[in-house]
């Protein structure tokens, strides 16, 4: 894992005591803000069993071509049940959006919200020492770049979130982007304005570039016929992962684009509770 020097993001942060929204088996802190940039709130929802809670969190970043797009909680709920109905407190987190912020961006605002996760462990009832991190798509990427980039915090920073470290436990990415250098192309930047940024900030932005052998466990998910982000993908990360000893897995879903239903949808989220009990248990 490499250990980098944190970013700063402006605004004072606060956890506000939020009216939790009530749900069968499930409570639902919504919109809880983990910063603030260029005025605005950076925003998470908490999804925390009303039972049997198993003390792990896991951030979920909602992100689809790095655009992160909000929806009542109570109506994205069942999206998170596999986790929450295993124990799992659920932290659904937004970023800074496309078209307004582009990937770099994006990246300082995840990591933002783990060390917020990490400070705030206690009063959201997790052990920080027991965070996993998960997305699709984007959201595939941003969680890969939490496992394969994190610093310790900066004990000197006047904010006392940045002072906490935003590394994660375990990591599952669904059809993730690990070589941003070959998506940073006409072809795409066209469709996904995220990677209109500087080419020489690729390498940074990719995980392939980061794995080293301290890295958290990665269980990758990916179909066989996604034409919008190629197996090879993924396929190229197993072989890095290998190389470095990460524990990891390739789950490859045969007949499967970018984008699960039916049967595979349940495969995936099958696999992915699993590998977060074998990971972030006490």
């Amino acid at each position: 894992m490499k250990w980098v020097i944190p970013g700063v993001l402006a605004g004072v942060v606060f956890f506000a005591a939020i009216p939790a929204g009530a749900a069968e088996g499930v409570e639902i802190t919504p919109d809880v803000v983990y910063g603030h940039k260029h005025g605005m709130a950076l925003t998470f929802d908490v999804f925390r069993p009303r039972e049997n809670a198993n003390g792990a969190g896991v951030l979920f970043i909602i992100s689809g071509g790095w655009y992160s797009i909000w929806a009542p909680p109570e109506q994205s709920m069942e999206r998170f049940r596999p986790l929450w109905d295993r124990g799992f407190t659920v932290f659904a987190v937004r970023h800074g959006s496309s078209p307004k912020y582009v990937i770099p961006e994006i990246i300082e605002d995840v990591r933002r919200a783990v060390r917020y996760v990490r400070f705030h462990a206690e009063r959201f009832g997790v052990d920080a020492d027991r965070l996993g991190v998960t997305g699709g798509s984007a959201g595939g990427h941003l969680s890969l770049l939490l496992g394969t980039v994190s610093d310790k915090g900066d004990p000197n920073a006047k904010d006392e979130v940045l002072r906490s470290s935003d590394q994660v436990a375990a990591v599952v990415a669904y059809f993730p982007p690990t070589d941003i250098r070959d998506f940073v192309t006409p072809d795409y930047t066209g469709k996904f304005p995220a990677l209109k940024f500087p080419t020489e900030q690729a390498d940074d932005c990719s995980p392939i570039m980061h794995v080293t052998g301290d890295d958290p466990p990665i269980l990758l998910v990916h179909g066989d016929r996604d034409r919008l982000v190629p197996l090879e993908q993924s396929e190229r990360l197993r072989a890095k992962l290998k190389e470095k000893k990460v524990p990891h897995e390739l789950l490859v879903i045969k007949g499967a684009g970018h984008g699960f239903t039916g049967e595979n949808s349940n495969r995936a989220s099958d696999a992915r509770v699993a590998w977060f009990e074998k990971y972030l248990s006490e």
